[in-house]
Order: C-alpha cells, then sequence, then structure tokens
C-alpha cells in the first residue's frame, strides 16, 4: 500500500511539474515579446523598448559590453548599436511560473555607427512576467 501511495505521489508530482513548465498561452506570448523586441531594435522607438524591457535590464553583448535599460535603447536610437535585418533561428522557450528564457541563434546585418557588418550569435533571453506582459529582463550572446 505505501509504494502505490508513493508512486501516485512521484506521478501526480511529475504531471503537476510538466503543466508548469508547458503552458502553451505563455509560450505563444514570450515567442510574441521577442518578435516585438526583434522588430524594435531594427526600428526602434524609446517608448516601444522601455515597454518591451523592464527597468533592471541588463543586456549582454558578445564583445563583453552590458548595459543597462538607458544605454540599450539610447545605443539603438543613436546608431552606434544599428541593425539593418535580423532572422532568428532554432528558438526554444521555456516557462517556469512568471520567468521564462528564450535561446536562438540571431544572424543580422549591422550597420553600427554607419559600419556594415554581419552579427553571429547565440543568445540567451530571460523574460519575466509583470502584470500580463511578458518583459525582457536580461540578455547575453555570444558570438558563434
Amino acid at each position: 500500500m505505501k509504494s502505490i501511495f508513493q508512486m501516485l505521489l512521484v506521478a501526480g508530482t511529475m504531471l503537476l511539474t510538466s503543466f508548469t513548465l508547458t503552458n502553451p498561452k505563455d509560450e505563444q506570448a514570450v515567442a510574441q515579446a521577442v518578435e516585438r523586441l526583434r522588430k524594435a531594435m531594427i526600428d526602434p522607438d524609446k517608448a516601444t523598448l522601455e515597454s518591451l524591457t523592464v527597468r533592471e535590464l541588463s543586456y549582454g553583448h558578445s564583445n563583453g559590453l552590458v548595459e543597462d535599460q538607458d544605454a540599450f535603447i539610447q545605443a539603438l536610437l543613436n546608431k552606434s548599436s544599428d541593425f539593418v535585418t535580423i532572422d532568428l533561428t532554432d528558438q526554444k522557450i521555456t516557462v517556469v511560473d512568471k520567468t521564462a528564457w528564450v535561446r536562438h541563434k540571431l544572424m543580422a546585418e549591422t550597420k553600427n555607427s554607419g559600419t556594415p557588418g554581419q552579427a553571429k550569435l547565440s543568445v540567451l533571453l530571460v523574460y519575466v512576467k509583470q502584470k500580463n506582459d511578458w518583459k525582457l529582463m536580461a540578455r547575453q550572446a555570444v558570438k558563434i
């Protein structure tokens, strides 16, 4: 009898955990937030970028530079960080409660400070759910 109870407890815990980790509505909402950010980085607007990120943003570049929300937005607005195109592939989203992380490959044409270039990155994004919106809290990229 004790072993049946233990098996039911383990099965119930696993089932509950799987529901917590895989909420298709949250995954879809995070994917939409990523897409809104992708578009806003190509065509930057201060109000939009502020609405997509948290004030405490930690935005890590592949060269080691880490920016806060103000520096991230300012770099896009003044074109020192200028994305002409951004293509995202191999995206995987994991949601746990009010936190989500996204991993993807980013291929981009850039024109940072007027100099044409390319970016080939592996990116980790961390999103938090505030009220009903998913907002970027942290980002780290590495060159590939």
